[in-house]
C-alpha cells in the first residue's frame, strides 16, 4: 500500500511512518514530505534510513507544485503536517493559518488533482473547546477558543467539504494529548522533565486544574491506522487514551517518578483563553474500528522520562 505522509519527520508522524513500516501483517511503501521546520527532525527516521520502503521530500505542503512523481499511485495520504503549540499561536496565529489551513486546502486540492482515492486529516481534541463534565462524541460541535484550535477546525471543515463536494473519501481523527518519546521539549511533558533535569523550576500555568486526556504516541497510531484501513467514507472518529489527570497531578507524578522535590513547581501568570478540560469519548473508534488503548501510562512515562535522560540534545540541529 503507497502512503504519502506529511509531517512524517515529527513527533506523531514519526511513530507513525515506524509503526506501519515494522507491520507484520501487511506491507506499506511510504513518501515523507516534511519541511523539516523546528519540530521536524531526520533523526526521529534515522532508525529507518536506507529501508527501500520510505522515501524522503524535503517540501511544503503549502507547494501546489509537489511533483507527480510523490503522489503516483498512491493509496492515501494521511496529514500530520501542522504547527500545533498553543502558546505560539497566541503569540502569532500567521504561521498557524498558513500550514494547518491554505497547506490542508493545498493537499486536498493535490488529492483531487492526482486522484488519490483517500485522505485522512489528523486532527485535535482542541477543536471541541472545553468541556466542564462529561465528554465530547463526534457530534458535539466545534468551538474552538485558540487560534491554533480555530486553524485545525478550519481545516477539518475544508476536508468535510472536500468529501461533500468532490466525493473524496476523508476521514478526521480527533486526538486527546499525546505524549511519548521524540516529542519537541516545548510540551509539557517534556518540559517538566528538562526542567527537573535542569534543577530549574516548573512552570506550570494558573493553579494547575487544567485537565488533559492522554494519550501515549503508540496507541495513536493504532488508532489512525485503524481508521486508515477501515474508516467508512467522510467519517469522524476520536482517538483517546483514558487517562485524564490536572497538570499539577502530572507535575507531581513525574516530580515523584524523578525522585525531586515539589518545591521545583512554580504557577505563573495563565495561558490567554485557556481551556480547562478536554475530554473525548471513543467509544465509537472502539466500537466499530476495535480500536482501545493498550499502553500503560505509568510505565509508558517511566520509558519517557528514561529516554529525555537518555537524549538530552536530541532535537539540538547544530
Amino acid at each position: 500500500m503507497k502512503i504519502v505522509v506529511t509531517g512524517g519527520a515529527g513527533f506523531i508522524g514519526s511513530h507513525f511512518v515506524r509503526h506501519l513500516l515494522t507491520d507484520q501483517t501487511m506491507a506499506f511503501d511510504i513518501t515523507v514530505v516534511d519541511s523539516l521546520t523546528y519540530a521536524g527532525n531526520l533523526r526521529n527516521l534515522e532508525d529507518l534510513k536506507g529501508l527501500s520502503s520510505l522515501n524522503f521530500v524535503n517540501d511544503d505542503i503549502c507547494n501546489y507544485n509537489l511533483s507527480h512523481a510523490v503522489f503516483a499511485g498512491v493509496a492515501a495520504i494521511v496529514n500530520f503536517a501542522a504547527e500545533s503549540h498553543v502558546d505560539r499561536s497566541i503569540e502569532s496565529s500567521a504561521a498557524f493559518i498558513r500550514t494547518n489551513i491554505q497547506g490542508t486546502h493545498n493537499l486536498l486540492d493535490l488529492a483531487i488533482k492526482y486522484g488519490v482515492p483517500r485522505y485522512l486529516q489528523v486532527s485535535t481534541d482542541e477543536v471541541y473547546g472545553s468541556i466542564l463534565h462529561g465528554s465530547w462524541d463526534e457530534s458535539f460541535p466545534l468551538l474552538p477558543n485558540s487560534p491554533y484550535a480555530a486553524s485545525k477546525a478550519s481545516a477539518d471543515l475544508l476536508v468535510r467539504s472536500f468529501n461533500k463536494t468532490h466525493g473524496l473519501h476523508t476521514n478526521i481523527t480527533r486526538c486527546s494529548n499525546n505524549f511519548g518519546t521524540h516529542q519537541y521539549p516545548e510540551k509539557l511533558i517534556p518540559v517538566i522533565i528538562r526542567k527537573i533535569l535542569q534543577g530549574q523550576p516548573i512552570p506550570i500555568y494558573g493553579h494547575g486544574q487544567n485537565r488533559r486526556d492522554w494519550l501515549h504516541v503508540l496507541d495513536h497510531c493504532r488508532g489512525i491506522k485503524s481508521v486508515l484501513m477501515g474508516g467508512a467514507f467522510g467519517e469522524v472518529y476520536n482517538i483517546g487514551g483514558g487517562t485524564e489527570l490536572s497538570n499539577l497531578d502530572l507535575a507531581r507524578k513525574i516530580i515523584n517518578l524523578m525522585g525531586a522535590s515539589e518545591d521545583l513547581i512554580s504557577f505563573i501568570a495563565d495561558r490567554k483563553g485557556h481551556d480547562l478540560r478536554y475530554s473525548v469519548s471513543f467509544e465509537k473508534i472502539k466500537e466499530v474500528l476495535g480500536y482501545t488503548p493498550i499502553e500503560s501510562f505509568d510505565k509508558s512515562l517511566e520509558g519517557v522520562i528514561d529516554w529525555y535522560i537518555q537524549n538530552p540534545d536530541w532535537w539540538s540541529k547544530t
